[in-house]
């Protein structure tokens, strides 16, 4: 594979980093485009291990000049980065491109942030797309501020490709399988609070559900830990699972931004923090699930967690940008820049929403006689009941607003003509048209983000 691959430039600094277990990624490299001597690669981070098993650097360094190719002309707007994904069968390899315009020793270059994997690993890849992305993306935002005022953007690239490889290490040991065996849950006990008590199981699956499937369960023992994550799973999509990780028994991982569902291991003082920029900055609100205590957090509705998680982002990109030297901000610090937003470091409050739609499932899940196929086929039944609604919410939204040419005119008439009275039962649905509908709940609760669901019901029937 090494012959024709043109030699390494000796310029081209290499981070070699220590991965615990099988690592897919090949390579992850910092190309820029040289208006003299075209693709220049800046930086290499490599898996440390049997080099015979990765690329030489000869071919990274091919590799990475391959994705800049043609970008010499590129016309995008300002901060833009395009995601460009290229499966070279003749190298056996799949590379991920982000391409961004930044600033290197004065002047305005084109540049390249990629991953390299092997081909193989295209259908194990391509559920964690997404999550890569986002999280390289903020990584750029933040270092084409520090190439603008002449810093190194290496470091802070480094702050996020070695989380990723640490990621991807982690989901190839520890991934919940496409699909979860009902056998290995709690549905599956011969009756209800046999594993964990039946209010407990109840607030565990409606926040989980109420914030959109995401979640993450905490405990000192793994095998409790992991029975809690697949019975969440549960309700998850076959390309959700592939997004959500077990706990191993013998070591926590890290908090990773971005999965479903994770389980964490608490350390040997029975305690787990959660970083808050990681925790803010996923997708979606998270419930926080204790198995240890049996206590259930959630975060806000999406409407105010995105609002707030934009803040954040904004602050702390602006706080980048007022820093007189490289070591200013250490990388995990709380940015309090804007005396008008303090952030919550109580990010997690209790479930408000009591609902009837979990609470009937339940109930009558554990009525069935215990047995995988029956109690499989009703929770797929339920499954759908729930994809149904947020169907019909989503269509009586679209005719009541002209497709969102005007706002929705009454909340409560929406929650009565659509039996959703129940605060938790309109969470739920409005949750699951929020995954298809990116944005309802901004739309719906409009520009007053902070205003609860009662306070909005009120102001909209007069």
């Amino acid at each position: 594979m090494s012959s024709g691959c043109p030699p390494q430039s000796p310029a081209v600094a290499k981070s070699e980093v220590a991965v615990e277990g099988e690592c897919p990624l090949l390579a992850a490299t910092f190309a820029y485009w040289d208006n003299i001597l075209g693709p220049r690669v800046r930086h290499i981070w490599a898996p440390k291990g049997d080099q015979s098993m990765f690329l030489s650097d000869g071919e990274v360094t091919f590799l990475a000049n391959h994705t800049l190719n043609g970008e010499i002309l590129r016309s995008a707007e300002c901060g833009a980065v395009d995601v460009k994904f290229f499966v070279l069968a003749e190298k056996n390899v799949i590379i991920v491109s982000l391409i961004f315009d930044g600033e290197l020793k004065g002047d305005k270059n084109t540049c390249a942030l990629s991953i390299i994997l092997p081909q193989m690993e295209l259908a194990f890849y391509l559920p964690l797309h997404s999550i890569c992305v986002e999280r390289l993306k903020h990584a750029i935002r933040k270092g084409r501020i520090r190439m603008q005022k002449g810093y190194n953007i290496i470091s802070v690239l480094s702050l996020e490709i070695v989380p990723i490889m640490e990621l991807l290490a982690s989901m190839k040991t520890h991934s919940v399988p496409e699909d979860v065996d009902i056998k290995d849950t709690v549905l599956n006990d011969d009756d209800i609070g046999d594993s964990c008590h039946e209010d407990f199981l109840h607030k565990a699956i409606s926040s989980h559900l109420q914030t959109c499937g995401c979640s993450v369960v905490v405990g000192s023992n793994p095998e409790k830990v992991n029975k809690i994550v697949r019975t969440l799973c549960l309700f998850l999509t076959s390309a959700e699972r592939k997004c959500s990780r077990l706990c191993r028994a013998d070591a926590s991982f890290k908090y990773d931004t971005g999965l479903f569902v994770q389980g964490l291991l608490k350390d040997s003082t029975g305690s787990f923090v959660l970083p808050f920029r990681q925790v803010l900055y996923s997708p979606y609100p998270t419930t926080h699930i204790d198995v240890d205590v049996n206590t259930v957090k959630q975060m806000p509705p999406c409407h105010e967690y995105m609002y707030n998680q934009r803040r954040y982002m904004r602050n702390e990109l602006s706080m980048l940008w007022k820093t007189d030297s490289e070591d200013d901000i250490p990388p995990d610090t709380v940015i309090h820049t804007d005396e008008t937003f303090t952030p919550d470091l109580n990010i997690f409050q209790d479930i408000l929403h009591k609902d009837t739609l979990v609470k009937s499932f339940i109930d009558e899940v554990f009525m069935l006689k215990p047995g995988p196929s029956l109690r499989s086929a009703y929770l797929a039944q339920f499954l759908l009941l729930l994809h149904r609604k947020a169907l019909t919410l989503l269509k009586y939204i679209e005719d009541e607003t002209q497709k969102g040419k005007k706002p929705l005119r009454s909340l409560r008439s929406l929650k009565t003509d659509l039996d959703l009275t129940v605060e938790g039962d309109l969470s739920i649905v409005m949750a699951f048209a929020e995954k298809l509908r990116t944005g309802l709940h901004s739309f719906v609760f409009g520009k007053p983000f902070y205003t609860s669901v009662q306070e909005r019901d009120v102001l909209t029937s007069f």
